[in-house]
């Protein structure tokens, strides 16, 4: 894993980056991943304790994280929101597993909670790009399902979304 200095300039940039050229989708889970990044190390162990045993504050912003990213998911004309909420499940299965077998290797469960933030970031951006794509090519970006119709319509129009 990378020095926290790197996870949290690449964090910034991602949700900097899909804050500002994002559409509503990339803008609403850019803005859960910043309140859930923010939250989670005023509920955090020490640093001494921390993944020797589940962090009862972390797992609630975690679970909490999991359901927004499933509602964003469900209701956004976009296929990666349902990816990213996929791996916030695994994160919290790890919490799970760690709850079931207290046992489990401290380095085993850091990294399983923490290793997922990175391809959930790199969707992130991806998204970000492909909806920038999509207005450059069509003028127009349908952000949730049922949304507009002519955003609709014109999509259908130009044929298969990337």
């Amino acid at each position: 894993m990378f020095p926290p200095i790197v996870f949290f300039a690449i964090f910034f940039a991602a949700c900097g980056y899909a804050l500002w050229r994002g559409g509503a989708p990339e803008r609403a889970v850019a803005a859960c991943f910043l309140v859930a990044g923010l939250a989670t190390p005023l509920l955090d162990l020490p640093q001494v304790q921390r993944f020797y045993s589940v962090a009862i504050g972390v797992f609630a912003i975690d679970l909490l994280l999991l359901a927004a990213l499933l509602a964003i998911a469900l209701r956004a004309d976009r296929f990666w929101p349902m990816l990213v909420a996929s791996l916030q499940a695994i994160i919290i299965i790890a919490h799970l597993v760690k709850f079931a077998n207290p046992e489990l290797i401290r380095r085993a469960y850091a990294m399983m909670i923490a290793l997922w933030t990175y391809p959930q970031l790199l969707l992130l951006v991806a998204g970000t790009v492909r909806h920038r794509r999509r207005l450059r090519r069509n003028g127009t970006d349908s952000s949730w399902k049922g949304s507009s119709a002519h955003s609709t319509k014109k999509r259908q129009s130009a044929g298969p979304m990337p």
